[in-house]
C-alpha cells in the first residue's frame, strides 16, 4: 500500500510540472545595487559582484552583509563601459587570482578609450599584484560594445570577447585589430601556441574568432564546445557555436537591419561564413548564459539559459543531439526588470542580476512541496 502512495503522489506531483505550476521561488538577497554586471561565486557561498561605477563588492551568501574591496583601477564609466565582467582563475582556492574586464582611457587627453583585463589577488579587502594582462587593440572615441565577457575554458585559456566598437563594424572582418572578434590567451597573458592565427603574417595571435558584433555571453559545455552569443543590430541577435579561425560574418552577413531601418548587407549567408544555430528577429538583447548542468532542476539539465535586456525575462533553449535548438521557453517574466546577468551556483539555484540603478540579486530557489494525496484522494479506493 505505501508503494502504490507513493507511485500516485509521483504521478500527480507530475502533472502539476506538465501543467505548468512554478515549482522555483524568486528570492531578493540584495537590493539597491549601482549598476551590477557581473557576479561569481566563491567556495565559501560568498559572492563578488562587479558594478560599472568601478565598485567590487564582497557579498554574504544571504546578502546579509556588503563589503566594499578597495584598490580597483579607474574605469571609463560612460555608454557602456565601466566594471564589467569578474572570474575565477580555475586554480583560485590554490593560487587567489581573479580575472575581471573593463573600459578604460588610454591617454591622458581622455580621448581615447578601450578594453582591459587585469588580474589581481584580494587582501583586508583590497585588491593587490595587480597585473594588466590585455589591452585591446581596439581604440574607439565612444564608449560603445565592449563585449567584456571572460569565460576559462577547460584547457585553462582565458575567453575573452571584444565588441565593434559600434562605430567599427566592418574592422570586425579584419585581423589587424580587436573590434569584433572572440579572443584567447593563457592564463599570464601570453599567447597560446595553438591560436589559429599566430603564424598568420599580419594577424593579432590572440584572435580566436572573428566577425562577431557585441558578444555578451559565452560558456563551454561538457563536450567542449564554446557557444557565445550577441547583439544584433535592429534584429539579428545571435546564439553562434564558436570554432577557432573561423569567420562568422558581421557585418556582411546579418540577419538584422540598421537602426535607422536601412540594410547593413543585403546577405544573410556568404561562403566562407558561419551561421548562427539560432537567431532573434526583433531582438531580444541577450547578456548573460549558463547552461544548466546539475540536478536540483532536472526538467532544466543541459538546456541553456540567456537573460536579456528588451523584454525582461530569460530564455531557455533546449538542444537536440545535432545542436539545433528545439525549444524556446520565456521564464522568470515576473521579475519585470531588465536582466543583465543569470550563473548557476554550486548547490544548482540560480542568480540573476537586474540592470542599471537600484539592481537586484535574485535567487532562483527549488520550491519542495507535500502534497496529501491519499489512495482515495487520488482516485484508487481505500
Amino acid at each position: 500500500m505505501n508503494f502504490l502512495k507513493i507511485f500516485f503522489i509521483s504521478i500527480f506531483t507530475l502533472s502539476l510540472n506538465i501543467f505548468g505550476e512554478k515549482n522555483y521561488d524568486l528570492e531578493v538577497i540584495v537590493d539597491g545595487l549601482d549598476h551590477p554586471w557581473s557576479l561569481v561565486e566563491l567556495s565559501s557561498g560568498e559572492f563578488l559582484l562587479t558594478e560599472l561605477p568601478g565598485n567590487l563588492k564582497l557579498i554574504s551568501k544571504n546578502g546579509s552583509k556588503i563589503t566594499e574591496i578597495l584598490n580597483v583601477p579607474k574605469v571609463l564609466f560612460r555608454g557602456q563601459g565601466g566594471l564589467s565582467d569578474i572570474v575565477l582563475h580555475p586554480e583560485y582556492n590554490n593560487n587567489g587570482w581573479i580575472y575581471f574586464s573593463y573600459s578604460a582611457y588610454i591617454d591622458e587627453k581622455k580621448k581615447l578609450n578601450t578594453l582591459f583585463v587585469d588580474r589581481a589577488k584580494i587582501k583586508n579587502f583590497k585588491l593587490t599584484s595587480i597585473e594588466n594582462i590585455f589591452q585591446a587593440k581596439a581604440e574607439r572615441n565612444a564608449p560603445a560594445h565592449f563585449g567584456a565577457k571572460l569565460f576559462f575554458l577547460d584547457d585553462g585559456t582565458l575567453m575573452i570577447t571584444s565588441g565593434d566598437g559600434f562605430d567599427f563594424r566592418e574592422s570586425a572582418q579584419f585581423l589587424d585589430n580587436h573590434f569584433g572578434k572572440v579572443l584567447r590567451i593563457n592564463d599570464d597573458g601570453s599567447i597560446p601556441e595553438d591560436n589559429p592565427f599566430v603564424n598568420v603574417s599580419g594577424a593579432l595571435p590572440e584572435i580566436w574568432s572573428y566577425g562577431i558584433r557585441n558578444p555578451q555571453g559565452i560558456f563551454q559545455d561538457k563536450d567542449g564546445l564554446v557557444y557565445e552569443n550577441e547583439h544584433g543590430p535592429r534584429g539579428g541577435d545571435e546564439l553562434n557555436i564558436l570554432k577557432p579561425g573561423l569567420n562568422y560574418g558581421w557585418p556582411a552577413i546579418t540577419h538584422g537591419i540598421d537602426y535607422s531601418g536601412a540594410l547593413i548587407s543585403p546577405f544573410k549567408e556568404k561562403e566562407g561564413m558561419e551561421q548562427p544555430i539560432y537567431y532573434w528577429t526583433p531582438s531580444i538583447a541577450p547578456s548573460g548564459m549558463t547552461i544548466y548542468e546539475k540536478d536540483l532542476f532536472p526538467e532544466w539539465k543541459d538546456k541553456i539559459f540567456i537573460s536579456n535586456l528588451v523584454y525582461q525575462d530569460v530564455r531557455l533553449l533546449e538542444l537536440n543531439e545535432n545542436k539545433e535548438v528545439i525549444n524556446e521557453e520565456i521564464l522568470f517574466k515576473e521579475i519585470g526588470k531588465r536582466i543583465r546577468n543569470i550563473i548557476t551556483l554550486s548547490n544548482g539555484e540560480l542568480m540573476i542580476i537586474t540592470d542599471k540603478k537600484d539592481g537586484q540579486l535574485i535567487k532562483v530557489k527549488k520550491i519542495y512541496k507535500k502534497y496529501l494525496c491519499g489512495i482515495s484522494a487520488c482516485g484508487h479506493g481505500s
